[in-house]
């Protein structure tokens, strides 16, 4: 069983709730919208982290961390964007078991064709009257169970 923590949209805010909820995954996805490159280190202390750059990610540091990455857990292909819309592939066709993204601040999570969409919602800064949120991804024998955390409704 592999435990991988999201969360997307930190916008330079790193939470502690954000931070011990994230405890004990195995590994961390950030969806974009990093928002300070120090987020990515502290979440690289708890486990290794694979990172794409959101729209708000500007500067010499951003440019490192590339559009959209993939991570393999468990024979399980994860595809990870941050603007859904800018999905430019047909994930069932790549053979990916899930989609992850951000950007919308809204936790989502559906199934269509077989794949997982899952967006985290927001762990940063909140807005309007949206949760702050992470997720978690459990991948066991080719599944994936999902979950939303709230932090703050």
């Amino acid at each position: 069983m592999t435990t991988i923590g999201i969360i997307s949209d930190t916008h330079g805010l790193l939470r502690p709730e954000a931070l011990a909820t994230l405890q004990g995954s195995n590994f961390i996805v950030h969806a974009g919208d990093i928002g300070d490159p120090a987020i990515l280190d502290k979440l690289n202390e708890i486990a290794p982290v694979t990172a794409v750059r959101g729209n708000v990610d500007k500067g010499a540091w951003a440019r490192k961390i590339p559009v959209t990455d993939v991570l393999e857990v468990e024979g399980v292909t994860i595809y990870v964007l941050h603007i859904f819309d800018e999905l430019d592939l047909k994930p069932e066709a790549a053979a990916f078991a899930a989609v992850i993204y951000g950007h919308s601040h809204m936790p989502k999570q559906e199934t269509k064709n077989g794949v997982l969409y899952f967006n985290p919602g927001s762990a940063g800064p909140k807005r309007f009257d949206l949760p702050v949120s992470l997720g978690r991804l459990i991948v066991e024998r080719g599944k994936i169970q999902t979950q939303i955390i709230k932090l703050i409704d």
